[in-house]
Formats: structure tokens, sequence, C-alpha cells
């Protein structure tokens, strides 16, 4: 598990990597807010490359270890009022990244897996390059209408709370924010994700880890509502959602299915916004299945 850097034209410097068969159907994992490409579990990353995927996972922009971008990180007040900064990057060059990586690697058409502010960029990439896209697995995501898919009020006031200053708060701080964000039917592994957390911090600089993240929420709202756009996304889709999920509400999922000709809704009784070890066959299967046909090649 080797990074590997893609120096973009006229765009950052995006970290990723490699997993599976070089000659492999392409899937690209895109990673949610604040979070790495190490964020995706290793145990569905595996069921991805044993169907015959060649599995691409990178840092966004503003996270991990891609560029972080010299842009001044909008204050509380415009977060909470949804006023972006002048200037700010929005979803579509999130999704331009995605597709410079595309040419990075010489791949002309991938499978597409997102989740939440993941899913946005999917969903971007895949209105505004439909050549470009195979499929389309839009987890706990949203189209960015203000009356759909927005958190509950408990969660908006932990993501307030004060930036972790140590390695040991930023563990912490993750696995309190897991627990209110996952279910008691789908538990999470609290030595993995103490693991991932503490890998987050190191891989990505300690304090730095979560620097970026204001920019990330400001390039979501700069985005706007993308409900027409998405109703250009020609490629089969499936959007998966939870009903409990305390970050992006299940109207979100909902609304995305909506929006998309012909798009599959899968909504799973009691899932938060946290793919759990019990999860991870579920969505390996219900992407495969929209992926490969009935003999196992890729539509």
């Amino acid at each position: 598990m080797t990074d590997s850097f893609a120096d973009l034209p006229g765009g950052p410097r995006i970290c990723y990597r490699e997993d599976g068969a070089a000659d492999g159907v392409p899937l690209v994992l895109i990673a949610g807010l604040g979070l790495d490409l190490t964020s995706w579990p290793r145990p569905m990353i595996e069921g991805f490359t044993g169907r015959g995927f060649r599995v691409v996972t990178f840092d966004n922009r503003d996270a991990g270890r891609s560029d972080r971008i010299k842009a001044p990180n909008p204050g509380k007040v415009r977060q909470l009022l949804a006023r972006p900064l002048p200037g700010a990057y929005d979803l579509g060059d999130m999704a331009a990244d995605t597709v410079g990586l595309l040419d990075h690697l010489g791949i002309e058409q991938a499978h597409l897996v997102g989740m939440s502010m993941g899913g946005m960029i999917a969903q971007t990439v895949a209105a505004r390059n439909p050549g470009r896209v195979l499929s389309l697995t839009s987890i706990f995501s949203t189209t960015g209408h203000r009356k759909v898919g927005q958190p509950a009020r408990s969660t908006l006031l932990r993501m307030a709370r004060r930036p972790a200053r140590t390695a040991e708060e930023s563990v912490a701080g993750h696995l309190a924010m897991m627990g209110h964000l996952g279910s008691a039917k789908f538990p999470l592994d609290k030595d993995v994700e103490t693991a991932w957390a503490t890998e987050l911090w190191e891989r990505a600089g300690g304090r730095r880890a979560r620097s970026g993240i204001a920019r990330q929420i400001g390039a979501i709202q700069a985005s706007g509502d993308r409900t027409a756009e998405l109703g250009s996304v020609t490629c089969p889709t499936v959007v998966v959602h939870g009903d409990t999920d305390r970050m992006v509400h299940h109207s979100g999922g909902r609304a995305t299915a909506e929006a998309v000709k012909g798009a599959r809704y899968v909504e799973i009784p009691e899932m938060g916004h946290h793919i759990a070890p019990d999860l991870v066959g579920r969505l390996v299967e219900l992407t495969a299945e929209l992926a490969l046909d009935p003999a196992g090649e890729s539509r």
C-alpha cells in the first residue's frame, strides 16, 4: 500500500493508491468530508479487487497527503449561513481533480463509488463527464437542495467544537463522533477506528489533518442545489442511504435517486453515517451488481 502522487495540470498535487490487477476494471472510491483514502475499509477494497476491479483511492484536495489549498478558511458564521468566501473552490473543481487523476492514470472510463461529500463529487463527475463514468454508487449523500439531506442539530453542535490539538484528542473526538453517527444494529469496531484515526493524524501531519475541512464545507455550499444537473446523469446508478443518518438525512438520498433518471434507491434500516464492518459486504454487492453483467464483465 504505497502512496503515489499526481501533479494535475493547473490543479493540486493529489495523493493516491491502487489495488488489484493492473488490467482490472477501474473502480474509483471517493472519500467524504475531511477523510482520506484510508477511510475506505480494507475489507471493502479487498471485496472489490476479489471481483476483478482495479481499485483507485485518493485523498481529495485539502485532505490526507494531497495539497492544501492556499486560501483562507470561511468563518463559523459564514458556514452556518452557507455563504462561502468569494472565489472558493466548489464540487466542480473537486470533480475536475478526479477526472485529472483518471487522465494521469490513463483510465478512459471507470466505475465511481462516493460516500457523503465523495458521493457529491462522484455525482458531479457523472453529470459533467458522462463518457468517463461506467456506473455510479452514491452512498449517504445528497443533492445540495437546502430542504433535504440536512444534518441533525446534534451533529452540527459536535462539528462546531474546537479542533483537536493532539493525537489523543483527535482519536477521542473521532470515536465520539462515530458513536453519534453510527448505529446499534451496525456497530463500529473500536480497535479499527482507533487505529484509523491515529494513522490519519500521523499521515496528514497532525493538526494539519483537519485544516481543510472548512474549505471543503465551503465547496459544498458554493455548489448550491445540483438537482437539475443530476438529471443529466446517464450511467447506471444506485443510491444507498440509511434511515437513521444524523449527518445527511435520508431525504437527501431519496432526492438524489429521484433526480437521476432510472436510479435505484436502497434504504438500509438502522444504517447511520458510517461504513460499519457488517455493511461492507452489502455495499460491495450493490456496486458489483450495478457494475458487472451476469457474466462478470464490466457493462
